[in-house]
């Protein structure tokens, strides 16, 4: 026990006194003084983490940039192949603009590609207080949730483009028009896009949680059906800020499918349960 000690309180011995997290207690039973420590520890983490990887994601600005405005591109080239008279065009309107739109995207890419460790933290900070059961449950959200998250988040960014090209597509063509798009306007349309389709896809892993829980039968939740699907799909309605036809049907097809799906899984589970 003596030899596995030494290595953490090594490690331990890295971090300055003031900064250095409670020692761990059986059950995780902290005063209050302690959580407020463990809160700081935990957050100094994983904002470093994330100002570190903006930081190195600023040496990638340039293909960051073209990223994430590939799917205006897109909407462009497919816009020119149905009305060749459309002239979209993107602007960055105001002196700070420019760099505005720079951190943004930085901090962007470095909340992705710090999220190992920002989550690690936020795994650290709950699971002392779990039972081995309840830590169980929650390492199988988590490695569920994550996936569901990064496809609802894939999707949301591949269904961009023809989305906005529905939009600019009711752009009169009897006169001549110039479609102007601001583009710190467009980023933040696509990380609200991309942000809701990754929630979204996160319903069933929620729903299926409550399951394991105990809080909702796979009974209950088939005599809810009808109403969970009206829900989803005024649900895409109001949370597309694009507010196309295609993008709410992109994000409600989905969430829908992932909703029978949990159904099936707890209906499964509820037998399990019972026998």
């Amino acid at each position: 026990m003596a030899r596995s000690r030494q290595p953490q309180m090594g490690k331990r011995n890295l971090i300055p006194k003031w900064l250095r997290p409670p020692e761990a207690t059986p059950g995780g039973v902290m005063s209050l003084a302690d959580h407020l420590r463990e809160i700081r520890y935990r957050l100094i983490v994983s904002v470093a983490a994330v100002i570190l990887a903006a930081g190195l994601s600023a040496i990638w600005y340039d293909q960051l940039y073209q990223l994430l405005l590939l799917p205006y591109l897109r909407a462009v080239q497919i816009l020119a192949d149905s009305d060749p008279n459309l002239h979209p065009a993107t602007v960055i309107s105001g002196v700070v603009a420019p760099f505005t739109l720079a951190l943004k995207t930085c901090v962007t890419a470095g909340l992705a590609a710090a999220s190992p460790v920002w989550l690690y933290q936020l795994w650290r900070f709950i699971t002392p207080a779990l039972l081995d059961k309840e830590k169980k449950y929650l390492t199988i959200f988590l490695a569920t949730a994550i996936p569901l998250f990064l496809a609802g988040v894939l999707v949301g960014y591949y269904i961009l483009p023809q989305g906005i090209s529905v939009m600019l597509s009711f752009t009169p063509s009897s006169v001549p028009v110039t479609n102007l798009l601001e583009v710190t306007q467009f980023l933040s349309l696509t990380l609200q896009l991309m942000l809701i389709f990754g929630l979204g896809f996160l319903m069933p892993v929620v729903v299926v949680g409550l399951n394991l829980l105990g809080v909702v039968s796979a009974k209950r939740l088939a005599a809810l059906r009808s109403y969970v699907v009206f829900g989803i799909f005024v649900f895409a309605a109001l949370a597309t800020p694009s507010t196309d036809p295609f993008s709410m049907l992109a994000l409600s097809v989905p969430m829908v499918l992932l909703y029978l799906i949990a159904e099936i899984i707890a209906k499964v589970h509820d037998r399990r349960k019972s026998a």
